[in-house]
């Protein structure tokens, strides 16, 4: 049984990456899992207060874990959506069964606390793209692409008549 998660909370040790092959027809799979303090963050009189968060494993099943296994860093502050199932083994030392919740990752973001800086590099295979310039460019955009091309700046734009 599971239900839906949504949490914050702290990557606490380095990401851990696992491969397995396909069967047949079927593709590699790649599997990311990170460790997360989710946080109970209560409101007080003297600020946020921590009320005893929990620790969980999250899984992430995604074709491009292995590019997020680089981008994912002990410390970094995330935001988790998924779903939370109860994971049961047996204990291979004392055949005790065993239970832990765990996180069934649908999306990870990555939030901007303790983040420096971010790099973006064009994908394998693109061009890359340079900046307008700022003289060119007027109010928020210049000219944006659509599905039936540019579109013109609306604050270049004149209202019609009632408008």
């Amino acid at each position: 049984m599971s239900t839906r998660f949504y949490g914050e909370g702290n990557i606490g040790s380095q990401p851990e990456l696992r491969t397995f092959p396909g069967n047949g027809n079927e593709a590699p799979r790649a599997l990311l899992r990170v460790n997360v303090r989710f946080d109970n963050l209560v409101p007080t009189d003297a600020g946020m207060v921590d009320r005893g968060g929990f620790w969980a494993n999250v899984e992430i099943w995604h074709r491009d874990a292995g590019a997020w296994a680089n981008l994912y860093q002990q410390g970094m502050r995330v935001m988790v959506s998924g779903r939370m199932v109860q994971d049961t083994w047996k204990d291979r030392d004392t055949g005790e069964d065993r239970s832990a919740f765990k996180v069934q990752a649908d999306r990870v973001g990555i939030l901007p606390y303790r983040v420096s800086q971010v790099v973006l590099e064009p994908a394998q295979g693109q061009a890359t793209r340079q900046p307008s310039s700022p003289t060119t460019q007027q109010g928020a955009y210049a000219k944006a692409a659509g599905p039936d091309g540019e579109w013109a700046n609306p604050a270049d734009s004149d209202p019609g008549p009632g408008e």
